[in-house]
């Protein structure tokens, strides 16, 4: 039978885009699941790590791109994953480069508007993958991937997958990285991120001395400054300006024909609900899903200690039904 999702209610016991954000990370009750590993050698000699949840060869396929630092043990990934495991469906967690517990071999690493990599992924499952329908789900910067990739492909993105989800997708990168690096959330969240991110480039130094300097990447204390200094040059920008507003995917959002769900709250607080696109500046293929409330790809439900069921139900429920 169909999934049948009601509308988002963010429980009364936890109050506010920030609980709601950070009380999910740390203690929503999640499945274990047992991946199956499989290391995909690149045309560039890099490598990724795709984490699998094995089913019938022709059942339906799941692939998720997952955000900032993320992997496949994050808790929105499980909570996927296992919802996809009791629907009998295949699924597979993409790691990007650098994110699957060992360091990439190149300088490059993965980015907010990296379509290409999207794309490279998609076209390799679909080669592999039989006439089983695929789905793509991509969750905040792997939404935002995923979204660009969309735009830019246009009607030919229906080729390899028969319909996507973006959850909490950084739409214009330009508000959400100054939201970001704004007040309090550039002590929680951004401290977070930079302290992995950091550590991260300066493990390039050791294999690539001369990408940066080691004492200017040690003093970055906001995403800016570390998307300028490291990010956007890495990966073909000229400065975090440039690389925020060229890996944005709200203005492709026009150009998408697959049918999509965009979900993000409106009080998530990386993309504020003002930066979020209305009806006209999207597709007719684009349904939005803007719940008052969530957090950032928080979405808990129920009674203390609450379950985090609804987005996995929800995204689930549009690629069976496409509402």
């Amino acid at each position: 039978m169909p999934y049948r999702v009601t509308e988002y209610q963010a429980p009364a016991w936890l109050p506010g885009g920030d609980l709601q954000t950070i009380y999910p990370y740390f203690f929503a009750p999640v499945a274990q699941m047992d991946y199956r590993r499989e290391r995909w050698e690149l045309p560039d000699d890099d490598f990724l790590d795709l984490d699998w949840m094995d089913a019938a060869a022709d059942a339906p396929l799941v692939v998720l791109f997952h955000g900032l630092e993320g992997n496949s043990r994050g808790f929105y990934a499980l909570a996927l994953m296992h919802a996809v495991k009791q629907r009998g469906w295949r699924g597979v967690v993409v790691n990007f480069r650098g994110c699957s517990g060992e360091p990439n071999r190149l300088p490059r690493a993965y980015f907010a508007g990296d379509s290409a990599e999207i794309d490279y992924v998609l076209k390799r499952l679909q080669l592999k993958n039989g006439h089983a329908a695929v789905y793509a789900a991509g969750v905040s910067l792997g939404g935002n991937a995923l979204l660009k990739w969309l735009g830019e492909m246009g009607e030919n993105a229906m080729a390899l997958i028969t319909r996507a989800v973006a959850i909490s997708a950084p739409l214009d990168l330009t508000v959400a990285g100054h939201s970001l690096d704004k007040g309090i959330n550039r002590y929680t969240y951004t401290a977070k991120f930079l302290y992995t991110l950091k550590q991260k480039a300066l493990q390039k130094l050791d294999a690539y001395p001369a990408l940066y300097a080691r004492e200017q990447v040690k003093a970055v204390s906001s995403l800016y400054a570390f998307d300028d200094l490291v990010t956007a040059p890495l990966h073909g920008y000229q400065g975090a300006d440039d690389y925020w507003r060229r890996a944005s995917s709200k203005p492709g959002l026009i150009h998408v024909r697959v049918p999509t769900l965009l979900i993000n709250a409106r009080n998530d607080p990386f993309m504020p609900g003002t930066a979020l696109p209305g009806a006209g500046e999207v597709s007719p293929a684009i349904t939005l899903d803007f719940p008052a409330q969530g957090g950032h790809v928080g979405f808990l439900q129920g009674p203390f200690p609450g379950n985090v069921n609804w987005l996995p139900q929800r995204a689930l429920g549009f690629f069976e039904t496409g509402q």
